[in-house]
């Protein structure tokens, strides 16, 4: 039995918000079987961005019941039942933090949909939850209210239970319990760190680097190294000393930074991230009649390739989009084996390059294309993202299709001068790594914007 919650609360410091709006939906795996959806007294102030985004203000809320009044019910619907949320460790604690409150300990398993929907739908363009339900086609009403947010992740979850076909994510993906309490040395750590986007260094007694990651919320990221139960996390915990960090505002610089120094300091527990990160690759040939095909083949460093992918499901996916968007030819692409035609020629939506009918110059300029927009061999550009500040812009530079490095400006700099670019670009290495980086997060529909230099 599931409890699919969802919560709205006053925003403001961690671990001194209050519940504004609560709804849990009791599922079955099949239907709902019960439901409890209440507005809650937080008995505190309600944070004004909170406010525009949910339309839940103070004055809605002075006669709802206060959390000690609904307790009862919420303890009764969720007793013996994984919790389900979309970002399953705020919801859970959320409550669990009210509940302490009152005095009370409060302990369910947890499933996550953000990690599920990653694992079970790779590829999808954002993993927030309103716009992955678009995505999927799944209705939505009422975003970013309780009741219409907790009903979106009832549909989303069964639609991962009906895509865990073999059951196996589902259950690995069950959190018991595991949040220990944190030695004082280290909760100091983490209120020091900032809920931004960067890269954060842990060291030890020694001040030597012992490990490096990225996050789009370094402190929630850290707390989560620091509460684990596994063999790495454990180490960590009795090792790090401090934790120092970097705002990069654009998760891209982040990811970039973090591949960086890892190889430049090569820390004693990131030796998984030194390896190499994609193991499958984009590949171009031409065929007896001339069309280019594209393939998918295994990564190899000493090929160039168009693009590289992390596994085959992802490789795969972005081939048939691919395909698709630019009135490729399946067949040709080898992602249908025919000895005549392929099935999308009967169906109209290939123009025979498969047999020969479609003018070959007119099919390999689309290909061409195709290829430009999924690599960045021999473009000059800039990557232009978030910065640190509302007012700053990130930006990575390309030349000749190699990275070059990254910087970031004000928005008033004039940044398409080459000269004052290479002035404020911090260089670094580029690699297979980095190339991997960036064009998986160009094939994305990110909010970069893309300006091409001379």
């Amino acid at each position: 039995m599931y409890a699919i919650v969802d919560i709205e609360t006053t925003g403001g410091k961690y671990n001194e918000e209050g519940i504004t709006e609560i709804a849990i939906y009791k599922f079955d795996g099949h239907e709902v079987v019960d439901q409890f959806i209440s507005l809650v007294n937080p008995e505190r102030d309600i944070q004004p961005f909170v406010v525009n985004l949910t339309g839940i203000n103070s004055k809605m809320l002075r006669d709802a019941p206060k959390f000690y009044e609904v307790a009862k019910r919420i303890v009764e619907i969720t007793e013996d039942c994984i919790i389900v949320a979309h970002n399953a460790n705020f919801d859970y604690r959320i409550l669990q933090l009210e509940f302490k409150r009152l005095g009370f300990p409060f302990k369910r398993k947890t499933l996550c949909t953000v990690e599920l929907s990653k694992k079970l739908i790779p590829e999808m363009e954002s993993y927030k939850l309103g716009k992955l339900v678009r995505a999927l086609g799944i209705p939505m009403s009422d975003r970013h209210r309780a009741s219409g947010d907790a009903l979106a992740t009832v549909k989303l979850f069964k639609l991962l239970l009906d895509k865990d076909s073999d059951k196996n994510i589902i259950q690995q993906a069950v959190k018991t319990e595991i949040r220990k309490k944190v030695a004082t040395r280290l909760l100091d750590i983490i209120e020091s760190l900032p809920s931004a986007t960067g890269v954060y260094y842990m060291h030890n007694a020694k001040s030597e680097i012992i490990y490096i990651g990225k996050s789009k919320n370094i402190k929630k990221r850290v707390n989560q190294h620091f509460t684990g139960t596994n063999n790495k996390s454990k180490k960590i915990q009795k090792q790090v000393a401090t934790v120092t960090f970097e705002r990069t505002g654009s998760e891209l610089v982040a990811l970039l930074k973090e591949s960086e120094e890892i190889k430049r300091n090569k820390p004693i527990y990131n030796r998984a991230q030194r390896k190499t990160i994609f193991q499958y690759a984009m590949a171009s040939y031409k065929d007896e009649n001339g069309y280019i095909g594209l393939k998918i083949e295994k990564a190899d460093g000493r090929k160039k390739h168009i693009t590289t992918f992390t596994n085959i499901s992802q490789a795969k996916h972005v081939m048939f989009k691919l395909t698709e968007e630019f009135g490729l030819c399946q067949k040709i692409n080898e992602l249908y084996r025919s000895k005549s035609h392929c099935f999308q020629y009967t169906i109209k939506e290939c123009a025979g390059a498969c047999i020969n009918e479609e003018d070959v110059a007119n099919y390999n300029k689309r290909v061409q294309e195709a290829i430009t927009k999924y690599s960045y061999q021999n473009q000059n550009m800039l990557i232009i993202d978030k910065g640190r500040a509302h007012d700053e812009r990130s930006a990575i530079l390309i030349e000749d299709g190699v990275y070059k490095g990254f910087g970031y400006y004000s928005l008033n700099y004039q940044v398409t001068n080459i000269e004052v670019l290479k002035s404020i670009i911090t260089p670094m290495q580029n690699n297979r790594d980095v190339q991997h980086i960036i064009q998986s997060h160009l094939r994305r529909k990110n909010k970069f914007k893309i300006i091409p230099l001379q």
